[in-house]
C-alpha cells in the first residue's frame, strides 16, 4: 500500500477534527462522536460502494456508478442487493456521500445529513447496534449537527465543511488491506480521546507491541489456520486492539468476537475498530456495562466460557458503591481468592483488576488460552488475593507463563506490567521471561516511553514459544519450584546467581589490594576536606 493512502487518510481526520475546532467543538466531550461518527459514515458509504462494484463489474465501468445503479430495472437492483453479505450496509442512493454533497447548498443541509444517519441506523440496527447490559440497543449515529450550538445556518456550513473533507479521499480501493494498515489509522484516529471519565489513553488503547507478542504467542505462527470456528473474549476491551490483534492472528472469518466494557465511548470505538477489520458479524456480542458487576455473556445462568480471551483491565478505581453487592453465594466461585477490601483513604486504589483475573479464569473453557496485563507487583505480592490467584493457577497448572515487560511501556503510567499468560492444555511447565531491558526510550507529549522494536518483539514471542531457558532473559520451571518460593512468577529470581573467578599469581593480588587502598585514602581525605568546608560555613552563617 502506497504511503499516499496512509497519509491522505489522516489528512481527512486532520481535516475532520480542524472543522470541530473551527465549530468551537475542538477538545469538547462531544468531538470524538462527531470524528468517529463521520468517519464512520465514511467507511460504510465507500464499503457499499465498493462491494456493489465487486459482485456488478458493470458499475465500476461508468462515471457515475450511483446513476447507472439507479437506472437498473427494479428487479435488478433488488437482486444486487440481496446478493451482499450479511456484514455489509443497506443504503439507500440518496444516503450516499456523493448524493448528498450534490445538494449541499440546498437550505436545510445539516437537518437532512441528521436523518441521513438517523435512516441508515435504522435499516442496519440488527447488525450494527451495540448492546448495553440492559438490553438496550446503542444506535449506529447519533443527530451529529445537534453537538453545535447556534443558528441553522451555522449547523448547515459545519455540516458542509465535513462533506468538503470526505471527498477529498476514496476508501473504496483500500478495503482489501490487512490488520497493520487499519491498526495504525485507528491509533491515529483516536490519539486525541483519552480523558474520559478521568481515564488515559491505556483504557482505549493497548500499545501495539503489547497487542502483538500477546496474539503471537497465544496463536504461534505454525498455528496459524489451523484455529477455527473459535469464540475470543475480552471482559474490559476499551477500543479493542487486543480483540483485533487476536482475531488477525486466528482469521478474522475463523473467529467470534465477544466484549463488554462500561465506557460508551469505548463500545462506539470498538464498533469502528469491527468495522474496519472486518468483523462486522461479531457487532451483535458488543455490550457497553459493568462486566464485574453484570456480566451479560452467559449460558443460562452461568457464565459463558470461551476459547481465548485477551484483556488489558483496569488496575485501580472505586467500585465501593458496589462491592458489597457482589459478596453473594452465586459470586462464590467466580472470585474464589476474594474481593478487595475498602481502603478507608483513596478508595480509587481498590484494586479491580483482581477481580477481572478472576471472571477471566471462570470464563474460559478448559484447554483456553488467555493472555492477561497485570501490574508487576501481581507475580511476587507474598499474601493476600494475588497469592491465591496465583496458587490457584500453579496448583492446577493453568499457567503457562509470564512476561515482564519494560517500563513505561505505556506512555500514561509508571506501573511496571507484566502479561500473563493462561493455558489449560497443562504444561509441565512455566516459562518466565524478563524483558524490562529491552526496548528504546522516547519521550511522548510530556511523558516517557518505551518502544519495542519489531525484533524485540519477536526474540519474546519465540524464545516464550520454543520455552527456551536464555541467560538473564528467560528461564523454564517446574511447578513443584514456583510453589518452594511462594509462588513467586518473576523470572528473576529462578535465574542462576554465576560467581566470576580471576586466576590472579600473589603479586598480582598484592599489586590489586594496594591500589585499591590507595583509592581509598584518597577518597576518605577528600571526603574530611568537604567535612572541613561544610564545618566552616556552617560556622560562619551562626556568627552572621
Amino acid at each position: 500500500m502506497s504511503p499516499s493512502y496512509q497519509q491522505q487518510t489522516r489528512d481527512l481526520i486532520d481535516g475532520l477534527k480542524a472543522v470541530c475546532a473551527s465549530n468551537g467543538l475542538g477538545n469538547d466531550g462531544n468531538e470524538y462522536k462527531i470524528i468517529v461518527q463521520t468517519f464512520l459514515y465514511k467507511l460504510l458509504c465507500d464499503k457499499f460502494a465498493h462491494e456493489m462494484k465487486r459482485i456488478e463489474p458493470a458499475l465500476a465501468s461508468v462515471d457515475d456508478w450511483i446513476a447507472a445503479w439507479q437506472a437498473l430495472p427494479q428487479g435488478e437492483r433488488e437482486m444486487l442487493e440481496l446478493r451482499l453479505d450479511a456484514d455489509v450496509p443497506r443504503l439507500q442512493p440518496g444516503q450516499l456521500i456523493a448524493s448528498l454533497f450534490n445538494r449541499q447548498s440546498e437550505a436545510g443541509f445539516a437537518k437532512r445529513f441528521d436523518d441521513t444517519l438517523i435512516a441508515i441506523a435504522v435499516a442496519n440496527h440488527d447488525i450494527f447496534a451495540v448492546q448495553t447490559d440492559d438490553g438496550e440497543k446503542v444506535p449506529l449515529f447519533d443527530r451529529l449537527s445537534d453537538y453545535v450550538t447556534g443558528s441553522a445556518d451555522k449547523k448547515d456550513g459545519f455540516v458542509r465543511a465535513l462533506f468538503n473533507k470526505l471527498v477529498g479521499v476514496s476508501f473504496e480501493r483500500l478495503f482489501e488491506q490487512k490488520y497493520d494498515f487499519w491498526a495504525a489509522l485507528f491509533e491515529y484516529l483516536i490519539q486525541d480521546y483519552n480523558k474520559d471519565n478521568g481515564g488515559k489513553y491505556a483504557e482505549y488503547y493497548t500499545p501495539h507491541a503489547v497487542a502483538t507478542i500477546m496474539a503471537d504467542i497465544l496463536v504461534p505462527k505454525d498455528q496459524r489456520g489451523k484455529v477455527k470456528n473459535v469464540t475470543c473474549y475480552d471482559p474490559a476491551s476499551g477500543s479493542g486492539t487486543l480483540l483485533m490483534a487476536l482475531a488477525h492472528a486466528i482469521g478474522e472469518h475463523h473467529c467470534s468476537i465477544f466484549s463488554q466494557d462500561i465506557s460508551q465511548k469505548s463500545s462506539s470505538l470498538l464498533r469502528l475498530n469491527l468495522v474496519l477489520n472486518k468483523l462486522v458479524h461479531s457487532i451483535p456480542h458488543i455490550t457497553q456495562g459493568n462486566t464485574i458487576l453484570h456480566p451479560v455473556h452467559k449460558e443460562g445462568r452461568a457464565l459463558r466460557r470461551f476459547d481465548y480471551i485477551v484483556s488489558n483491565p483496569p488496575f485501580k478505581m472505586d467500585f465501593s458503591d458496589f462491592r458489597d453487592d457482589l459478596d453473594t453465594d452465586a459470586n462464590a466461585t467466580r472470585f474464589f481468592a476474594g474481593m478487595p477490601k475498602v481502603p478507608n483513604k483513596a478508595k480509587d486504589k481498590m484494586a479491580i483488576y483482581l477481580l477481572f483475573i478472576q471472571h477471566i479464569i471462570a470464563s474460559l473453557k478448559p484447554g483456553g488460552k488467555a493472555a492477561i496485563v497485570v501490574p508487576t507487583g501481581f507475580i511476587t505480592a507474598a499474601s493476600g488475593i494475588e497469592l491465591r490467584i496465583r496458587q490457584k493457577l500453579v496448583d492446577e497448572k493453568l499457567i503457562a507463563g509470564v512476561v515482564s515487560m519494560p517500563s513505561n511501556i505505556f506512555a500514561t503510567t509508571g506501573t511496571n506490567v507484566s502479561i500473563l499468560f493462561l493455558d489449560g492444555s497443562k504444561h509441565d511447565s512455566v516459562v518466565l521471561l524478563d524483558a524490562s531491558a529491552l526496548g528504546t526510550k522516547v519521550k511522548e507529549g510530556k511523558n516517557q516511553k518505551t518502544l519495542l522494536s519489531h525484533a524485540e518483539e519477536q526474540r519474546i514471542v519465540e524464545t516464550f514459544n520454543a520455552r527456551e531457558a536464555v541467560e538473564d532473559f528467560s528461564v523454564v520451571v517446574d511447578y513443584a519450584a514456583i510453589a518452594a518460593k511462594n509462588y513467586s512468577l518473576s523470572a528473576g529470581q529462578y535465574f542462576e546467581v554465576r560467581i566470576a573467578y580471576d586466576a590472579l599469581t600473589p603479586e598480582e593480588f598484592a599489586t590489586r589490594i594496594d591500589a585499591y587502598q590507595i583509592s581509598l585514602a584518597k577518597m576518605f581525605k577528600q571526603s574530611h576536606e568537604l567535612e572541613m568546608e561544610v564545618a566552616e560555613a556552617i560556622g560562619s552563617l551562626l556568627h552572621v
